[in-house]
């Protein structure tokens, strides 16, 4: 590899490795944000906080700055030490992906089983209508409320994931976000009360009025609507990781060999133009 290339890609990978380092700096900022100010809040999942927005940001973060440090330190430093071990933790990162995604669609039917009933339990224990969290945490009630009215579903399966909530315990009640928006244009359409209007459909108990569809299957259905978007993504991320292995590999073998010929090149005699030994320096 010619001087201007291998200078050219060293570099290259150096500012490629600050970004994902910055990157991961705001990441990491973030979740400790949150994880201080509002603990908890923004996750459908409250039974396990482990997988909430401040552990989430804060583990992506931890995991490029790390990454992108021991990447920007060998090809700055040109140090094979630090190379080798970017190579490894992208390695452990790619076959980590690669086992969860294979356990994932292995046991997919009692992994979507066991989300399903946390999720509930989540809704019965932790769904409060007056508490709406912050803006950049919002609390459960605030992320179902939201994910209803613009998914147009009700409950996790259907409306009687709703029923008997500790919020309105012993109350076949839902939320207002549950509610159909009222239609006057159209006979054809129920006549619910969503947020738009002052009458209050979810204590009536006529089913209705309510949004038939659970959220589930609107999520799966909207899943399956984005899924190229969704293929983009993996795509670009598992591009980035290739390109992180071929990079560091190829830095790696070009600094041995420039070490070698270095090496060599040490002890060397120069030549001056008569003809004559000088000494055994570098030039």
């Amino acid at each position: 590899m010619g001087s201007s290339g291998y200078t050219c890609i060293r570099r290259t990978f150096c500012c490629l490795n600050v970004l994902v380092m910055l990157s991961g700096g705001i990441f990491l900022g973030m979740g400790l944000w949150l994880h201080l100010s509002y603990q908890g809040y923004a996750t459908l999942y409250p039974n396990h906080l482990g997988l909430s927005a401040d552990s989430l940001f804060i583990l992506i973060g931890g995991l490029s700055i790390v990454i992108s440090f021991f990447g920007c330190c060998g090809s700055f430093f040109e140090s094979r030490c630090c190379l080798i071990i970017y190579f490894s933790l992208i390695i452990v990162l790619f076959l980590s992906e690669f086992i969860v995604g294979a356990l994932v669609f292995v046991f997919r039917s009692g992994i979507a089983r066991a989300v399903t009933m946390d999720i509930k339990d989540g809704i019965v224990k932790h769904y409060n209508a007056t508490d709406r969290g912050g803006m950049f945490s919002p609390s459960v009630s605030s992320i179902w409320d939201r994910m209803q009215m613009e998914l147009q579903c009700c409950g996790v399966n259907s409306y009687e994931d709703w029923y008997h909530i500790e919020h309105w315990e012993r109350e076949k009640w839902v939320p207002k976000s549950c509610c159909r928006t009222r239609h006057t244009m159209s006979p054809e359409l129920f006549e619910g009360s969503g947020y738009d209007v002052d009458d209050d459909c979810r204590k009536k108990q006529r089913p209705e009025l309510w949004w038939s569809q659970g959220c589930s299957k609107a999520i799966q259905m909207l899943l399956i609507q984005k899924l190229h978007v969704v293929g983009i993504v993996a795509i670009v991320i598992a591009f980035f990781q290739l390109f992180g292995l071929i990079i560091s590999m190829l830095l790696f073998c070009t600094i041995k060999h420039k070490r070698k010929s270095d090496t060599y090149k040490s002890y060397s005699p120069t030549i001056d133009s008569s003809g004559q030994r000088q000494s055994y320096l570098d030039d």
